[in-house]
């Protein structure tokens, strides 16, 4: 039997070698603290879980639902973002609802990139924007995101020959894994680059509330308030906890809108009606849950970092979402996936490498904060012993 080409890129997946270490360690006995995934372990809001039950036993709810059935959804997700950013949205042509915005990401590329079109992705970045480029056939430029650069991408280091052959870039900040934050005026740098050389700019914003300091994140469309080239990607699995429902939307440029909502025409329905009645739920209802989970994440990253500095790890304080990017210490800074594999099969803490996140990721590690700060601080006294046992500092 054969295959297609396009599914060639796909095959290696440091994470699913990581699940394989994380099964071996269970296997032996080990009992594990998964640091490795950012899905969150706090619950939805009860006003939203009561929005789907009712739901469940109305029979209108139950058939497919189409673009125009969505509409109420798309009216709160528009009215959710101009409260939240200033910025008019027009429901009908400028919000698509996706099964998470992971979906909208990956999607998104087959409705701009014909093949050998270069996509500029941000290294270290998300899998599912590389995998997105790939099944569309397309060819991607990297764009490393070094600490001393505040891990921004420095668009004028992009090869004009590059340029000439590209079609999209995507960006997301607060960013996965390294955790910053871009500040406006790099946005508005962005889309100027991305105008002046015919560009789409994607930006992926799950992390729009899971800030720690200061004023909000902003968004991509503050800098481009005209929608002339971009579109944004907001999902409900980190503020409102609904990672499992798998809802969220696309918002931006109406061209953009119209020719994701065409691709996904043809893969897909929307989710069940509902799931949305959950998230008009979470968009418009109360929104103390979010200042819960914000709040939750903070005392967690306090712990786990101060745990990290007793043991000597001088790792930096994030000011934002739910991970903490940490640089490995020796013999470890060129060997993230080797790290990672030993301290779960040792030690039953288990974490991201950073190498699984991009070539620029190397030399990293990162720990999502998806437990109690008790549960974290042993997690880090595993790692004390890891460390001490090898004599590594």
């Amino acid at each position: 039997m054969q295959f297609a080409k396009r599914l060639e890129p796909l095959q290696a997946n440091v994470f699913a070698d990581m699940d394989r270490a994380k099964a071996r360690a269970k296997s032996a006995g080990q009992d594990l603290i998964d640091l490795s995934l950012g899905s969150s372990d706090l619950p939805a809001s009860e006003h939203v879980l009561e929005a789907i039950a009712t739901s469940l036993r109305d029979p209108d709810t139950h058939g497919y639902l189409l673009f125009h059935g969505t509409r109420s959804f798309r009216q709160a997700a528009a009215q959710w973002y101009t409260q939240k950013f200033g910025i008019a949205v027009d429901p009908e042509t400028e919000v698509l609802p996706l099964i998470g915005s992971q979906e909208g990401t990956a999607h998104l590329p087959l409705a701009i990139l014909n093949p050998r079109d270069f996509a500029l992705l941000q290294d270290p970045g998300y899998p599912s924007h590389v995998g997105g480029v790939y099944l569309a056939s397309g060819q991607i430029y990297t764009m490393p995101l070094l600490a001393e650069n505040g891990f921004l991408p420095i668009l004028e280091d992009i090869p004009e020959p590059v340029l000439s052959q590209s079609r999209m870039m995507v960006l997301s900040y607060p960013h996965n894994p390294t955790t910053a934050i871009a500040p406006l005026s790099f946005f508005q740098k962005a889309v100027a680059f991305c105008q002046q050389h015919n560009l789409v700019l994607v930006h992926d914003f799950p992390y729009v509330d899971l800030y720690f300091n200061g004023s909000a994140p902003p968004s991509v469309l503050q800098a481009d308030p005209n929608k002339t080239c971009s579109i944004e990607f907001f999902t409900l699995s980190k503020s409102y906890n609904m990672g499992g429902f798998r809802v969220g939307y696309a918002i931006g440029n109406k061209e953009l809108i119209l020719a994701l909502r065409q691709v996904k025409a043809a893969v897909d329905f929307n989710q069940y009606r509902g799931i949305l009645n959950g998230a008009i739920a979470a968009l418009t209802g109360p929104q103390a849950g979010v200042n819960v989970a914000v709040e939750t994440f903070r005392q967690r990253r306090n712990a786990f970092i101060a745990a990290l500095h007793q043991i000597g790890w001088q790792v930096p304080c994030p000011d934002a979402t739910m991970y903490i990017w940490a640089r490995l210490p020796e013999p470890w800074v060129q060997d993230s996936i080797q790290f990672c594999t030993r301290l779960v099969e040792e030690t039953g803490v288990a974490a991201s490498p950073g190498a699984g996140f991009g070539k620029s990721g190397e030399g990293y590690v990162r720990f999502a904060l998806v437990h109690e700060p008790a549960i974290l601080e042993s997690a880090v006294e595993r790692m004390a012993r890891f460390f001490n046992q090898y004599k590594y500092h």
